[in-house]
């Protein structure tokens, strides 16, 4: 691995329902102007209510992602976390099941990623339509 370390924030207006977005084409678009070559490539998200996952999207299975947080974690009154909108407090745990970033080996310049992965930020909380994630490439 050289030394080669850069980074870059990207800002995302997600909107005010839950929501599943594919940032691997911000990814490889990073990766790309970065000159990237083998190495490192971290996706951070420095918010108290997001994630980063590796899934397929555009098959269903974001949004079935989405469905099944929404059963595991009910927008309802039974979180101790009580500000915002009924259940914010539900947003507060999801980055205990859905990590705030994820590292993604680079080959050649682009993320090494299963054939069907994508690498998608996942915001339940409908009181912050704004969000920023950090990409870091290392190589």
């Amino acid at each position: 691995m050289g030394n080669a370390f850069t980074t870059t924030v990207l800002q995302l207006h997600t909107g005010r329902e839950e929501a599943a977005v594919d940032l691997t084409g911000h990814c490889e678009t990073f990766l790309a102007e970065a000159g990237a070559g083998d190495g490192l490539l971290n996706v951070f998200v420095p918010h108290a209510t997001a994630g980063i996952a590796i899934i397929e999207t555009g098959a269903g299975s974001d949004d079935d992602l989405l469905a099944a947080l929404a059963d595991l974690l009910p927008a309802d009154d039974r979180w101790s976390h009580r500000h915002g909108s009924p259940g914010h407090g539900r947003d507060h745990v999801l980055p205990g099941l859905v990590a705030p970033h994820a590292t993604i080996p680079v080959s050649g310049g682009r993320p090494a990623l299963g054939t069907w992965q994508s690498i998608v930020l996942i915001d339940t909380n409908r009181d912050n339509p704004d969000r920023t994630v950090r990409l870091s490439f290392l190589g």
